[in-house]
């Protein structure tokens, strides 16, 4: 089996200009920003579409304005391994905010990802899976499918509405499911309870974990009081995660998945 590649989120930009590991960083902190900082690794872009769909109950930000920002980002901070689309979430209380089906939040993230490719085919947006059940996601596949999409083909493709549940079965047999398609999932949101139940599904995977930790952790120096902001802290926390993928890949049978 090949490692998992982890990006540690950051909601820091200029963290890209300090580490040597990747990042995950949401366009919600770069936009806006009269410099931006050059990367020292690749990293890859949150569409910030959570945030956005929470607050406002669907998409302000056009696509046309998101393929401008996301090719700034490529061009002034390099080294931009993928960027999300702006995809809906499906969990029950996002239905709720936009007042949609899961269906219509499918048809409308397989729209943009089309949208964004006919726009900028220069740019490296993946597709995203959304739904709640194992046959949403099988029927967004589809969904793909009839678009002239072939997901295997890919290098990666993101697996939506699953980081609130992360450590469940349900989400086990999802990831197996999928990946036994011979899709290159990201799982957004990884928690390090999930890994142990399905990081051999897993191409790549991000957490902020370390964040929410960190703010009930007290602050390491006198100059903050936790350390939900603290570079080493996430430096330490991000190579904890590592170890707990090694011991999780070591443990595979051999043969396993790939």
């Amino acid at each position: 089996m090949a490692s998992v590649r982890f990006y540690l989120g950051a909601h820091h930009p200029n963290w890209l200009s300090l580490v040597d590991f990747p990042l995950f960083i949401s366009h919600r902190r770069l936009t806006g920003r009269a410099s931006l900082p050059r990367a020292r690794a690749p990293w890859a872009l949150d569409s910030g579409g959570f945030t956005e769909l929470s607050m406002y109950g669907g998409w302000q930000t056009t696509p046309e304005t998101y393929v401008s920002a996301v090719r700034r980002y490529r061009d002034e901070i390099g080294l931009l391994a993928w960027a999300a689309p702006q995809d809906m979430m499906c969990e029950p209380f996002m239905l709720a905010k936009t007042g949609l089906s899961v269906t219509e939040h499918q048809a409308r993230t397989v729209g943009n990802y089309l949208d964004l490719r006919a726009l900028a085919p220069d740019l490296p947006f993946i597709p995203v899976l959304q739904g709640w059940v194992l046959p949403d996601y099988l029927a967004c596949v589809q969904r793909y499918e009839r678009a002239g999409i072939d997901l295997t083909a890919l290098p990666l493709v993101g697996l939506g509405s699953v980081c609130r549940r992360q450590a469940t079965g349900q989400i086990a047999a999802i990831v197996s499911t999928l990946a036994d398609l011979g899709l290159n999932l990201h799982g957004f949101g990884v928690k390090t309870l999930g890994l142990s139940h399905y990081a051999e599904g897993l191409t790549s995977a991000d957490s902020m974990a370390w964040s929410l930790n960190g703010r009930h952790t007290l602050g390491c120096s006198p100059t903050h009081r936790n350390e939900a902001n603290c570079l080493p802290f996430a430096t330490r926390w991000r190579q904890r995660i590592l170890t707990a993928l090694s011991s999780v890949q070591l443990a595979l049978p051999l043969g396993g998945a790939a």
